[in-house]
């Protein structure tokens, strides 16, 4: 993506008529926020004046504290290609200020901008790719989502059989037009679910292209008439949707995680890090998968992971080490959902595989069969653990580690879990149709 400075975008809005501007940043459990702009506010807004309330924003400060300023990196300005040619609109990422001029601990972009700082102070970048999953279902008459679909595709399948494939399409080329390197798009294995890839990137810039990435997959689906879901798992009988993190760490441009002497390709750095992730990924899980469906999909007998295991060999385990190798050698981790935020995770898995490295934690051996073949007695025979069954026990595992707490802050770390323990508790009030169907007639 080009890389703009303020003077260009004073030029470019002025040359090319943009009439909107929308100045967004993401809340503490990943949902995109905006306040938009004319263009005659923008010089003010790349100042740093745009002032909102902070305490109407879920997970960030209290009403004595609430004046919060946005702060656009001039590296995230972008036109929305679905917006008419009369009265463009663009928009800019924004960072978010306290009125002394410091950042706010509480904004996930400043959380993972730390952590990236902290990895380069010690002459690291991270490189990331995500493999981003979603449905496409048919809205009712109302124009509300629905997870129906009539379709009965499957992996790689196409057109006929793939009832979204011109939406599809039509995502790929939006997300071109906005400076994405899409490398490429599928239909997935469960119907109505799709896949598509774009080109790895620094951690931050990952982070922000995810969150315009769904953005656009919403907005395209909709105008098909279709509603783009980004639900880990919509129904019960069919594979759920991942978000897959593949993770590289770079040194000077050279891949440090590659060794061609190594059986698995891997260098001591790869394992350190991997490690780090294996130690921390309990705790990690809320952040990775942090609401009451992510649970649902974390199952199984279906193709995400539900076992705390690594392999080089095959696709069921927590994290995969991908047959590409050389400059290419990176760890896959698969168990993280699109309703995660990214920047929080990113910035987890991040400060895991730093601390890794750092106090040389080597990983279990590595567990080259079908997790989901073996027997429970197997498995604890073998010293196999499980991911938390269930939002509750993620939560009580993030509590337990204080390592989350040197990552993410106190209070972040506070707000997350009682946040995240009122939706359990919200959850487990409600009464579902399984208990109708089951215990009505019945009892």
């Amino acid at each position: 993506m080009r890389k703009y400075t303020k003077n260009d975008i004073l030029e470019f809005v002025e040359e090319e008529d943009v009439e909107f501007v929308r100045l967004q940043f993401t809340d503490l459990f990943g949902s995109m926020k905006n306040l938009a702009i004319t263009s005659g506010h923008l010089k003010r807004a790349l100042d740093n004046k745009v002032m909102f309330d902070g305490s109407s924003i879920e997970g960030f400060v209290g009403i004595d504290e609430s004046d919060l300023y946005l702060y656009p990196d001039c590296g995230t300005f972008a036109m929305f290609p679905w917006r008419p040619q009369h009265g463009k609109v663009a928009r800019l990422i924004c960072d978010v200020y306290r009125p002394d001029g410091n950042f706010y601990e509480g904004d996930p972009r400043y959380i993972l901008k730390k952590v990236v700082s902290e990895a380069a102070g010690e002459g690291y970048t991270l490189q990331v790719g995500p493999e981003c999953e979603f449905f496409l279902y048919h809205l009712d008459d109302n124009g509300l989502p629905t997870n129906i679909t009539h379709e009965q595709a499957g992996y790689f399948d196409m057109g006929p059989l793939d009832f979204g494939e011109n939406a599809r399409r039509d995502i790929v080329m939006t997300l071109e037009e906005m400076g994405f390197q899409v490398e490429r798009s599928h239909h997935e294995n469960a119907p109505a679910q799709h896949e598509i890839d774009f080109r790895y990137d620094e951690a931050l810039p990952t982070a922000d292209n995810i969150m315009t990435f769904k953005m656009a997959v919403k907005t395209i689906a909709k105008r098909h008439g279709l509603h783009a879901a980004f639900m880990p798992k919509p129904k019960s009988d069919a594979d759920g949707s991942g978000m897959h993190i593949n993770m590289s760490l770079s040194k000077d441009g050279v891949n440090l995680f590659q060794d061609d002497r190594d059986p698995c390709g891997l260098s001591r750095e790869a394992y350190y890090f991997l490690g780090g992730l294996m130690k921390h990924m309990k705790a990690m899980t809320l952040i990775l998968n942090p609401v009451v469906n992510s649970y649902k999909r974390l199952v199984p007998g279906y193709e995400a992971p539900a076992y705390m295991v690594w392999s080089a060999r095959n696709r069921t385990p927590l994290v995969r080490i991908p047959a590409t190798r050389g400059k290419d050698t990176r760890i896959e981790l698969r168990s993280p959902d699109p309703s995660c935020n990214p920047y929080l995770a990113i910035a987890v898995c991040l400060a895991a595989g730093l601390d890794g490295i750092r106090n040389q934690i080597d990983p279990p051996d590595s567990m080259d069969m079908n997790m989901n073949a073996l027997s429970a007695q197997e498995r604890k025979k073998l010293g196999i653990e499980r991911l938390p069954e269930n939002l509750k026990e993620a939560v009580d595992e993030f509590e337990k580690d204080p390592f989350m707490r040197e990552v993410l802050g106190e209070e972040v770390c506070r707000k997350y879990a009682e946040a995240k323990r009122r939706e359990w508790e919200a959850y487990n009030r409600q009464i579902s149709e399984w208990e109708l169907r089951n215990y009505l007639l019945r009892i």
